[in-house]
């Protein structure tokens, strides 16, 4: 019995247990969300085309009124959006590791855009002034992406409004307001592009809600509002008579940044 007493309280041969660490938590992109952006909005080459109308305006075929042109302008945009994403289970999963697979959802946005551009040409002593503008643009977009857990890559494209400003005024030679225009409304068209998105770690600056659901975006995205015809007619000015008709192009670009906050996380 003093034996058997005495063998019990050696020390155990066993190994000590391994220490297994617990398993990555996996990022779930499903959920509902909401969030501000801000960035840079520009248009390239727009062109602006003159007519004649009414028979008696034969300024743009006589040289003093320009047919056609291109202008640029850019400017700030700034704004918020909410969305809903759904990862689907079972759907490329195995490629990229755990928290992998293909997401789709819907985004709708607005956002401010100061988007102006004022454009003076002067012939044969002629001036003619032109402006437009986009006040705000707004889109509700689907989106198709893939994720690798914690990013996501996507492209973007549907319905796009936004407020455009549009007039043009035509001088004399004696600085006389002859013929003017002008139209204000909310045009139609479409928008498509694409981004890229990451679910920010708990540690980094950027996630003041400390939470595993805070994402950063950049995305680019082509605007097309369609063209306004902008009638130009005579102000009684030097007994003018007749009119102009002015077309403008409602397209362009915006390169932005943006943070969302997900309702949902690991």
């Amino acid at each position: 019995m003093s034996g058997t007493a005495f063998a019990a309280d050696l020390p155990s041969r066993m190994a000590p247990p391994v220490y297994a660490p617990p398993p990555l938590p996996v990022f779930t992109w499903t959920g509902a969300y909401f969030g501000i952006n801000a960035g840079y909005a520009f248009d390239a080459d727009t062109r602006i085309n003159t007519v004649g109308v009414s028979g008696t305006a034969t300024g743009v075929a006589t040289g003093v009124r320009p047919g056609a042109f291109k202008t640029t302008a850019d400017g700030f945009t700034g704004g918020g959006q909410i969305g809903y994403n759904l990862q689907l289970p079972g759907f490329g999963g195995g490629f990229g590791g755990p928290g992998s697979g293909i997401v789709v959802g819907v985004e709708a946005d607005a956002a401010y855009t100061d988007l102006s551009r004022g454009t003076s040409v002067s012939l044969n002593g002629f001036n003619s002034n032109y402006r437009s503008g986009l006040d705000y643009l707004g889109t509700v977009r689907g989106r198709v992406g893939y994720a690798f857990n914690q990013f996501l890559i996507y492209g973007t494209g549907g319905f796009a409004y936004g407020g455009v400003n549009n007039r043009a005024n035509f001088y004399s030679t004696n600085g006389a307001l002859t013929y003017s225009g002008h139209n204000d409304d909310m045009a139609t068209g479409y928008a498509y592009g694409g981004g890229v998105e990451y679910a920010l770690p708990t540690s980094s600056f950027l996630n003041f809600f400390k939470s595993s659901a805070v994402t950063l975006k950049a995305e680019y995205l082509h605007y097309d509002l369609g063209k306004t015809n902008v009638s130009v007619p005579a102000t009684g000015a030097n007994a003018t008579t007749g009119g102009y008709n002015v077309r403008f192009k409602n397209e362009g670009d915006i390169v932005r940044a943006g943070l969302n906050y997900k309702f949902g996380s690991f």
